[in-house]
This record gives structure tokens, C-alpha cells and sequence, in this order.
């Protein structure tokens, strides 16, 4: 498929497909005349990029971790990547829960200062 219909199923620019591409992430095949052509894979693997971008995973961590995603034997280095960067990730999600617990608890206290029912 065209980059512009990668784009349009994954919600991605085609600026950023370039950018990837820049940073070896994507590799499309190439017509004669030189346009871009992606696989149907493509779509879940923009997708996956961008769930890891938006875990605050780098472009040079995603790069890292790729082989991982493509034929799913990782080294130990990727393993220890992957540990790292879940390490990294469940630690922000405990930091997250907890604040959505005291936000929780702020909204009990005014409401219940207001006489407003839960």
C-alpha cells in the first residue's frame, strides 16, 4: 500500500512515516519510480510504534527492540531492554495509580463538602 494509506488507517503523518523510515524502523519496498510501498503488516507495526512512543519509549529503544517484534527471539540484550523499559513503564503506572487514587479521594472530600450524593 502507499504511505498516504498507512497513514490514513493508522492515524500517523506522513511526515512521521518518513521519520521512521529515517531511523530504520520501516523499510518499504520501492516502486520503479521510486514511491514508497508497504506491506498490510505495516498498519500493527505503525500501531505498535506509536503505543511505544507513547510509553516514552525512543526511537533508538524501538529500534533496539524490532528483531523482537519481527521474528520474536530476542537477545539477551533486547532482554534486558524489555525488562528495563517495563521496569520503567510499571513504575510510572504505580505513580499514575496512585494519583488517580488521590484525585479520587479529592472529588470524595469536595463533594461530599458540597452535599453532593456519590
Amino acid at each position: 500500500m502507499k504511505i498516504g494509506e498507512v497513514a490514513r488507517r493508522t492515524g500517523v503523518s506522513v511526515r512521521a512515516l518518513r521519520y521512521y523510515e529515517e531511523q530504520g524502523l520501516l523499510t518499504p519496498d520501492r516502486t520503479p519510480s521510486g514511491q514508497r510501498r508497504y506491506p498490510e503488516e505495516t498498519v500493527e507495526v505503525v500501531l505498535l510504534f506509536q503505543r511505544f512512543y507513547a510509553a516514552g519509549l525512543s526511537s533508538r529503544a524501538i529500534a533496539a527492540l524490532l528483531p523482537c517484534v519481527n521474528n520474536g527471539h530476542p537477545s539477551t540484550p533486547q532482554r534486558h531492554l524489555l525488562r528495563t523499559e517495563r521496569d520503567r513503564l510499571a513504575s510510572r503506572v504505580a505513580e499514575m495509580t496512585d494519583t488517580l487514587h488521590r484525585l479520587d479521594q479529592l472529588i470524595t472530600d469536595a463533594d461530599r463538602r458540597a452535599g453532593v450524593a456519590a
